[in-house]
């Protein structure tokens, strides 16, 4: 008879048989005292005479039996030892028999089974025999609990994992050679690595081994950082999120937020951590890996910092307004509310730093900065746009007349004086205004409205403020278009110069014609140099075009009696390409002027940024034989000293003190110094703007050398020079110049 555990193999073997009316073969396996029998079962489908189906059961007791346990412990590797105590009078255990043993614990050992069953361990040469593992397996005899014992052999190391049953143990034996290996290679990593590494108890996250690196970086010593627990290094506002993410970690993570770290002198670190769960002396545990990226971290700060801040004053830069500008359009998107725009634009900065330097002018526009902050209002910015300009954001809803007393508060704060490395510098500063909604709805828009008012204001002279008005924008419009075309009339053919004789006061004769430059311009007619010079200094044509006047004037001037003299303006701007003098020598040649009867006309403007070049630049120039003139002498702060500092070949009085002559002494009084001056250094002196014969006189009576002006003739063509020359009886020297030119 089937024990009751085959029940279930002997019903699917029916079920099976009568579902296929075949024969069907199961084997049944049923444990009794520890030993394992099998069963052959045999289910045949058969017909009763009633017409039933029946299934008959032939059951065959195989003659194999085996122990359960004696198949377990041959299947494992690891080694199985039962070993009975032997105790002493007193009852001690003294030494253990071996009643029971696998081919693994054989193996491990390094003896073969049959002498070790039954071997007193004492008596043997093997492990076990050792004294010291004796007196723990004696202990274990007492224990309450399974008890470890590691043992070190001949090049292996054994883990005996030994549990009391009554006056026997059991003894389970690994082989953990290879992990002792690992964990010595890990160990030699964990003491040596520079990065700082700890373990940690899972469940109570106090501190079970440090590195020297963490010792080192958090500042604790080893006993110290060893009777800790991670919450002692975790800011007490961060310990909550801390136990949370480590409460949901698996057996490996890496941190997805930057921590904050407490060291042993109380300064906080940011740290990446990198963790796997680790068994560690019997405990559950973490090893991790701190990544310090506090530095790291400051950099980046420091740079995005940078790229938004001006690194000089500190004000937020460009890019920063921007952000801050286009936010507050948007919060106030849909609404009536206003945000006023500023651009503010330093008035006489340039000359400041071109005359001390810039370290004189950096330190000026941190001041100036710090000016700026203080009358800000509450909730705006001010930021530096670059160089002398900076920009303001004023929200709250302000009124046109607010920022207008803004605007004033403003100019009055920067035009104050300032003290900079014992000089007292005075600068002052110009406001365009912007208003939205009404002057633009977008950041773009409201700095380019905000920039055409203040280029108004400082059209007017600086020194004020002016709020966008929509013919500023035509007017804009107009200059965009103005550009356009300038770019292409070179090209064009259609620019053109004009000369105006300079004529000796005394010999009453032209002694030279100055050039200028005029445009004529297919659709706008003649076009002021006023209107188109400004302009093409600012696009970067002046120096194109300044080559081409003074290869034109050369090339006109060539056709001139010998003794007449062209006289060319330059910009300071064609100073600083610096192969000026290249271009003079050129245009020269081209012509076949001689150097001698070329002026080059600067004004005082050329000596307020880079004068030691600019010096040297008129000094080669001055070597080839070209004559230099300043012009418009008398309107700057300091004429006389440039008179110092190079020696001109003529000085020409400004048209201004020209034009009062008749009505203010002050100007009488400024006309006859310098051609007194010009007589003592002897230098020609060009009066300019002469009008009225009153004026030629009066000029002639203070000894003034040349003049020029409408008296005697405005500009005029190249083609009508030879008439001019008719005029005042030079015709006779042309043909005799042209005759030794022949």
């Amino acid at each position: 008879m089937l024990p009751p555990d085959c029940a279930l193999t002997l019903a699917e073997a029916c079920a099976s048989a009568q579902h296929n009316q075949k024969p069907y073969l199961a084997t049944a396996h049923c444990v009794r005292h520890g030993k394992v029998q099998a069963y052959n079962v045999l289910a045949l489908p058969m017909a009763s005479r009633w017409g039933d189906v029946l299934t008959s059961i032939y059951v065959h007791t195989r003659g194999l039996d085996f122990d359960l346990l004696d198949a377990v412990f041959c299947a494992t590797d690891d080694g199985v030892l039962s070993l009975a105590a032997i105790r002493d009078a007193e009852g001690h255990p003294v030494d253990f028999q071996i009643v029971h043993l696998n081919q693994g614990a054989a193996r491990l050992l390094r003896l073969p089974s049959d002498e070790l069953r039954w071997l007193r361990l004492s008596a043997g040469t093997h492990l076990l025999s050792f004294t010291n593992v004796l007196a723990q397996l004696a202990e274990a005899t007492g224990a309450a609990a399974n008890v470890q014992i590691e043992v070190e052999g001949d090049g292996f190391t054994l883990k005996l994992n030994v549990a009391p049953v009554g006056d026997m143990l059991s003894v389970i034996l690994t082989d953990i050679t290879d992990l002792k290996r690992r964990e010595r290679s890990f160990r030699l990593l964990f003491d040596a690595n520079p990065m700082p590494m700890w373990v940690f108890d899972a469940q109570t996250k106090n501190f079970l081994n440090v590195n020297d690196a963490a010792i080192r970086h958090y500042g604790y010593d080893r006993a110290t950082f060893l009777g800790m627990n991670l919450l002692d290094i975790w800011p007490e506002d961060e310990r909550q999120a801390h136990a949370s993410v480590l409460d949901e970690v698996g057996d490996i993570y890496q941190s997805t937020h930057n921590w904050r770290h407490m060291k042993a002198d109380g300064s906080e670190i940011e740290v990446l951590t990198f963790g796997r769960r680790v068994p560690f002396e019997g405990k559950d545990g973490f090893l991790v890996t701190a990544v310090d990226i506090t530095e790291r971290r400051r950099a980046e700060a420091r740079i995005a910092y940078m790229a938004h801040h001006d690194n000089l004053t500190g004000l937020p830069n460009r890019v920063k307004f921007r952000e801050h500008l286009d936010q507050a359009l948007e919060r106030s998107d849909g609404s009536d509310e206003r945000i006023g725009v500023l651009c503010i634009d330093l008035d006489m900065f340039k000359n400041v730093n071109d005359s001390f330097g810039h370290p004189v002018g950096d330190r000026l526009l941190k001041m100036v900065a710090e000016r700026l902050q203080a009358v800000i209002p509450a909730d705006s910015l001010v930021a530096r746009l670059g160089g002398d300009e900076f920009a303001m954001i004023v929200k709250r809803n302000p009124m046109p007349r607010d920022l207008n007393d803004l605007s004033a508060i403003l100019i009055a704060d920067v035009s104050a004086p300032y003290a900079v490395d014992g000089l007292e510098l005075v600068i002052g500063a110009s406001v365009g205004i912007a208003m939205s909604p009404g002057d633009g709805v977008t950041g773009d828009d409201l700095l380019r409205n905000a920039d055409m008012a203040l280029y108004r204001a400082k059209s007017e002279g600086g020194g004020g403020h002016c709020f966008f008005e929509q013919e500023m924008d035509r007017q804009a419009q107009t200059r965009r278009a103005l550009e356009f075309d300038l770019r292409h009339a070179l090209a064009n053919g259609e620019f053109e110069l004009h000369y105006q004789p300079l004529v000796d006061v005394a010999a009453n004769r032209i002694v030279a014609f100055e050039s200028l430059i005029r445009w004529r311009h297919p659709e706008r007619g003649m076009v002021s140099p006023a209107e188109f010079i400004p302009v093409a200094e600012d696009i970067g044509l002046i120096v194109t075009l300044g080559e081409w006047v003074l290869r034109e004037a050369c090339t006109e001037a060539a056709k001139w009696p010998a003794d007449i003299k062209v006289a060319v303006n330059l910009s300071p701007i064609q100073f600083r390409s610096r192969n000026l003098v290249q271009t003079v020598i050129a245009a020269l040649a081209h012509s076949g002027l001689a150097p001698t009867r070329l002026e080059l006309e600067i004004t005082e403007s050329l000596f307020l940024a880079e004068t030691e070049a600019n010096l040297a630049m008129l000094h080669q120039l001055r070597s080839l034989g070209v004559r230099i003139s300043m012009d418009d002498f008398g309107t700057g702060y300091s004429s006389l000293s440039y008179l110092r500092s190079f020696p001109f070949d003529k000085i020409k009085i400004d048209r201004s003190f020209v034009r009062d002559l008749a009505e203010r002494e002050d100007c009488v009084a400024i006309v006859k110094a310098i051609s007194g001056l010009g007589q003592s250094l002897n230098i020609s002196t060009t009066a300019e703007g002469v009008e009225t014969e009153d004026q030629l006189e009066r000029l002639r009576a203070m000894g003034c050398t040349e003049v020029q002006g409408f008296l005697f003739s405005a500009a005029k063509p190249g083609v009508d020079i030879a008439g001019l020359l008719d005029r005042f009886g030079q015709g006779r020297t042309k043909a005799k110049g042209a005759a030794a030119a022949a």
